[in-house]
Parts: structure tokens; sequence; C-alpha cells
């Protein structure tokens, strides 16, 4: 069977390591081979390592590199947060 949960712009993932432990954000933007740019309505901007991602099966169609304000209005008019 082929991967379902891959990791791409707009798919919603959660923080499983470090002060952020638990919360739910979208990748905005790929850094590298290793590192994913996350945002979520309450949080800032940041890169975040793969391995401390748990990827979800929910994806928000969202533009790479989105602004926070279209985020926070894709991210309220979707179902997954």
């Amino acid at each position: 069977m082929p991967y379902t949960r891959l990791v791409e712009v707009g798919r919603v993932a959660m923080i499983n390591y470090g002060k952020d432990y638990g919360k739910l954000v979208v990748i905005v933007d790929i850094v590298d081979g290793s590192r994913a740019l996350c945002d979520a309505p309450g949080m800032t901007r940041k890169p975040i390592y793969y391995k401390r991602l748990a990827i979800t099966e929910f994806k928000i169609d969202i533009p790479r590199a989105v602004d926070k304000k279209d985020l926070v209005s894709a991210v309220g008019s979707s179902k997954a947060f």
C-alpha cells in the first residue's frame, strides 16, 4: 500500500516533543530534507524537525508560504482544528 500521510504544504501535524508538545500545526513550507516551516493560529511560525511531528490525515488547501491572515481563515473554514 502506498503512503497516504505525506509531508506536504497544507498538511496538519501534531508536535510530539518539546515545549509545544500536543499542539496542532499546519506545514506552510518545506525548509530542507529534515525540517518543515510550521504555523498555527496561536503560534509563531518556525521550522520544526520531521521527527518532532506526527503527520495527520488532514490537509488544508493553502498555497506555499501563505501569510498568517489567510492561514487563520483557511483553518477556520476547515474541519481539521
